[in-house]
């Protein structure tokens, strides 16, 4: 299996080189040139297995430079039962006929980034062994949350990684800040940035397109990778969860194998619905494709009309892990829809870079529609869905997944669509604790990370072991910078201010 950038620079390069790199050199996104096709009976053989043999299968098929018992000791180290609260990594809770929620945050940070985070820096290491790559690696992240910690809990101490989190100052919660902040490792940085996610992004981004910096870097040994899902090695994981959510409702008798389910996804930058859109392309059974926006509802308006406008306000939400205008695995997304034309994608990329916008033409319109389906929801109906959902099942929600439950309720109301469909539950309630006691109406006393404590007394519910230990956090980290500012303070990690 070879990679090939988006923006059709004509070079093939191995599933290693590809992780390494993060990003391709004329600023595009790393692409398999096909995709394997997975059978009813493979579907059939994975059901029988446990979600580290699933996994380490469907990334073997992408992965080509890894032997199968590479990835089984990978997945077998990642998917430790010691770092999830539940044996089968990812747990699919029945709501009610025709309603699943995939947990994919009982991993060590709370959030479903874990799922490929827990795999990535174990990929990268064993790429940077195979293409005998004996400069460190700085590993640099923005992050509108969830992404930062689980980076940092899957890299530190890593031997040969460094890795630096940005994240906007404040776009994130309570929890997250102090998750991020409070990081132990001797291998990691934190940096808060003036401004919002896309300023975050676009700062990471033109760090990676500094050729000088790169020159620099190489000159003492060092080089730039990604943990964002811009990087492949984040989205194959995510790929497998799909897949194994499939085999589960088999499990559960909810489906037979070949049966259509839906997915639904709260969706920022897009790689989450993109792993499932890829694990369509390979056969999975799926009918329809669900992305649910909050009210930073450009990927909506795109999946409707084909016009992709990030000139609009940017708000501040309840569930800041969506809050973005520029989401950049869409990229990844026009490439398929295109037929693989990276001229094609080079000129919407560049006209989203001078104009802030660009349009595709009907027939890509008509391709993403027939996938995917676009709805939003705004601030109140997130705290009426997780009111309605605790109230009416006893069962708690974050508002992230919030936004994905409303959004799956407007899209059955307009299509009277019945298919049995899975919400992908990306974040525990407990990581954004004030949103969700605001939800419920309970009146609470208590600040901060104390809240943790408010909303297991009020919901009866258990706090995540993860993170209880917050308690007692004391952040390492309380930099802060301009957009301007990032990369001297990249420089002033790696020890490079002066050289």
């Amino acid at each position: 299996m070879f990679y090939q950038s988006t923006r059709g620079d004509g070079k093939k390069i191995s599933s290693a080189e590809a992780i390494i790199k993060g990003l391709a050199e004329d600023g595009g996104l790393y692409v398999p040139e096909s995709f394997p096709r997975i059978l009813d009976k493979t579907i059939k053989e994975l059901t029988i297995i446990p979600y580290k043999g699933r996994a380490a299968y469907i990334m073997g098929l992408f992965l080509s430079d890894f032997s199968a018992g590479e990835l089984k000791r990978i997945t077998r180290r990642a998917y430790n039962e010691s770092r999830f609260s539940d044996l089968s990594i990812t747990p699919i809770h029945k709501l009610d006929d025709n309603t699943f929620f995939l947990e994919l945050w009982r991993g060590p940070t709370c959030a479903f980034k874990d799922m490929a985070l827990q795999v990535l820096p174990r990929l990268l290491t064993g790429s940077l062994e195979k293409m005998n790559e004996s400069r460190e690696v700085c590993v640099l992240v923005a992050t509108s949350g969830d992404t930062g910690k689980a980076a940092l809990e899957g890299f530190k101490d890593v031997p040969g990684t460094k890795i630096m989190v940005f994240y906007p100052a404040d776009g994130v919660s309570t929890v997250q800040k102090l998750q991020m902040t409070s990081q132990s490792g001797s291998n990691v940085n934190v940096v808060a940035v003036h401004g919002n996610f896309d300023d975050t992004q676009t700062g990471v981004k033109a760090i990676f397109s500094d050729k000088e910096l790169h020159n620099k870097l190489s000159d003492n040994s060092l080089f730039l990778s990604s943990a964002n899902s811009i990087n492949w090695g984040r989205l194959v994981p995510q790929i497998a969860y799909y897949i194994s959510a499939y085999c589960e409702m088999i499990i559960k008798k909810e489906i037979n194998c070949g049966e259509k389910l839906n997915f639904c996804v709260p969706t920022g930058n897009f790689g989450n619905i993109l792993a499932a859109y890829y694990a369509v392309k390979m056969g999975l059974p799926v009918n329809k494709l669900i992305c649910a926006s909050n009210r930073n509802d450009v990927l909506t308006q795109f999946i409707n009309t084909g016009v992709y406008d990030k000139n609009r306000p940017f708000y501040t939400t309840a569930s800041p892990s969506m809050d973005i205008l520029v989401s950049s695995n869409l990229e990844r997304l026009l490439y398929e829809l295109s037929g693989k034309n990276g001229d094609a994608v080079s000129g919407y990329m560049a006209s989203l870079a001078g104009k802030g916008m660009y349009k595709v033409p009907a027939n890509i319109l008509e391709e993403a529609r027939s996938v995917f389906y676009g709805g939003y929801c705004n601030e109140d109906d997130t705290t009426k869905n997780i009111s309605d959902t605790f109230n009416n099942y006893n069962y708690l929600i974050d508002t992230h997944t919030a936004v994905a439950n409303k959004v799956l309720l407007d899209y059955r109301a307009e299509t009277g669509d019945k298919t049995p469909t899975v919400v992908v539950s990306t974040a525990s309630p407990y990581k954004f604790c004030e949103s969700v006691l605001k939800a419920l109406d309970k009146p609470h006393e208590s600040d901060g990370i104390r809240l943790i404590d408010e909303l297991s007394r009020v919901t009866n519910t258990e706090i995540p072991a993860p993170l209880q230990v917050l308690r007692n956090a004391k952040p390492r980290f309380t930099n802060l910078v301009s957009k301007a500012g990032m990369k001297q303070s990249v420089l002033e990690f790696l020890d490079l201010k002066h050289k």
